[in-house]
């Protein structure tokens, strides 16, 4: 036992002795705080270059959600389209309840809103209701679809798609 409480001693010991070198070296020496600088700005930069990466993948996994979805049509009946429409907005809350997986979850609304009579309204719905990081997704579906007329939103209002306008 004493020799686990001396131990424990000694690395306490080591860890403050540590900090306060780190701190006499951070505060006097010039060069350690450009190193530090160099260090964070390098940190910085890799996370910058991570995030941009990782927000391609996306927009190439919303493009390859929303062409899949398309491809694999749409009820035409009206039981039919209520019915899915249902389903996939269930689903779409239960998704973007957890939050595991927020490109289904929007596209689980996005199948909704092609389905639904008036989307326009529907996307007002949403916007009181989704969480933002989903929305976000969901106006980048809605602009990768053509054929979906959503008022300002969509590809019915001319040059709407180019005005940069979007689900918010």
């Amino acid at each position: 036992m004493k020799d686990t409480t001396g131990s424990q001693t000694v690395t306490i010991n080591q860890t403050a002795a540590y900090a306060v070198y780190f701190d006499y070296k951070r505060r006097n020496d010039p060069d350690f705080r450009k190193a530090l600088k160099k260090e964070s700005r390098r940190q910085a930069r890799l996370a910058k270059e991570e995030a941009e990466v990782q927000g391609k993948r996306q927009k190439e996994e919303i493009k390859q959600a929303v062409q899949e979805a398309i491809e694999e049509g749409f009820p035409t009946d009206v039981e039919e389209k209520e019915a899915f429409f249902m389903q996939q907005i269930a689903q779409g809350e239960a998704l973007a309840g957890d939050g595991s997986d927020p490109v289904g979850a929007a596209l689980c609304f996005y199948k909704g809103l092609k389905v639904y009579p008036e989307p326009s309204s529907l996307i007002r719905i949403y916007d009181n209701t989704v969480p933002k990081e989903i929305l976000e997704i969901l106006a980048v579906m809605v602009a990768q679809d053509k054929s979906l007329k959503v008022g300002d939103f969509g590809a019915s209002s001319e040059g709407a798609s180019d005005s940069g306008h979007g689900v918010e």
